[in-house]
């Protein structure tokens, strides 16, 4: 009696839930919404210089036209087409977010991690020279900064924003770091004569994952916004174009009060959208690393779920179990 209840046991035994395949972040709506809006983007500073269909410097077309089949975001006072301001435009503005993202997010992590991991005198002079950073207002220290490198394209404006942009990150790592510094795992790594390079970067970085992502899109976002900001100043490089430029020569030539609206919502509405997207990815990234971040209801809808699988596979094993 005991072996057949024994296999009656093991062959009603529910079979263990199958491995969900694909990415794990793109299984969360807002994460994914996110990942199209961005990868639109993406695509679009590849390419979309090659597809604007013109020359986004000339002129002669007919001026402030609305938007219409021979030029599809209208024109500007010059006779310039729009659209192929912004396809053009998308390339630089993307490529100062990512140049300056990739750069802050590497001083951060730099300073954040070796001033918590470290400590003593080197965490007193990088924890100073981060607070500076912090009390100093970004915009104007850029301003004066970019003041400096006139004419010198979109690079420079990339530095400038990393330069003025890796403070917070930093700062959040110092404090993670201080917290994992002394947990088990790092005090056995130790124990067993690991270098500390490699404990930093085998064990503390990727727990360090969650705030580094987060500081990457965060850092995103301030420098598309920083430069469009500069540019419409007219701080920025007016030798490349870019969204900010574009919002430039709208007010420039008062496409605000004369009502072409054409000129400056594309550029804006651009701008919101990648900031938008970016947003989303790093909720998305958030409830994936946290899971308590989720929202009540999809945490409830789980919970029914797995309660009437557990229901189903008790009445099956009961209805076989019965002779």
């Amino acid at each position: 009696m005991a072996a057949t209840a024994t296999i009656v046991t093991a062959e009603t035994a529910p079979a263990p839930a199958k491995a969900r395949r694909g990415i794990p972040l793109l299984r969360s709506g807002k994460a994914l919404t996110g990942v199209v809006i961005f990868g639109i983007f993406i695509l679009l500073a590849v390419i979309g210089p090659w597809i604007a269909p013109d020359d986004p410097s000339q002129t002669g077309g007919p001026v402030l036209q609305s938007p219409s089949g021979a030029h599809l975001l209208g024109t500007t006072q010059s006779g310039q087409d729009v659209l192929s301001q912004v396809l053009t435009g998308a390339r630089t503005s993307m490529l100062v977010g990512v140049v300056a993202a990739t750069l802050a997010t590497a001083l951060a992590v730099l300073i954040g991690v070796t001033a918590g991991y470290v400590g003593g005198w080197t965490d007193d002079i990088l924890s100073m020279l981060t607070n500076i950073f912090l009390v100093i207002p970004a915009l104007p220290l850029t301003i004066v900064l970019t003041g400096y490198l006139e004419g010198g394209g979109w690079f420079p404006i990339a530095v400038v924003i990393s330069v003025t942009g890796w403070a917070f990150g930093a700062r959040l790592q110092r404090a993670q770091t201080l917290s994992l510094r002394n947990r088990d795992y790092i005090k056995a790594a130790r124990a067993v004569g690991e270098r500390p390079w490699r404990i930093v970067t085998v064990e503390l970085v990727p727990n360090l994952g969650a705030i580094i992502i987060s500081g990457f899109l965060f850092t995103f976002i301030f420098a598309i916004l920083t430069e469009a900001s500069l540019s419409f100043l007219g701080l920025g490089s007016m030798t490349t174009w870019s969204w900010g430029t574009t919002l430039y020569w709208a007010q420039n030539s008062s496409a605000f009060t004369t009502g072409a609206w054409w000129w400056y919502v594309p550029p804006g509405l651009c701008i919101a959208l990648v900031g938008a997207s970016l947003s989303l990815i790093n909720f998305g990234a958030d409830e994936l690393m946290n899971p308590r971040l989720a929202p009540v209801a999809k945490r409830n809808r789980k919970a029914r779920r797995a309660q009437r699988r557990q229901a189903a596979a008790a009445g099956a094993a009961g209805k076989e179990a019965t002779p």
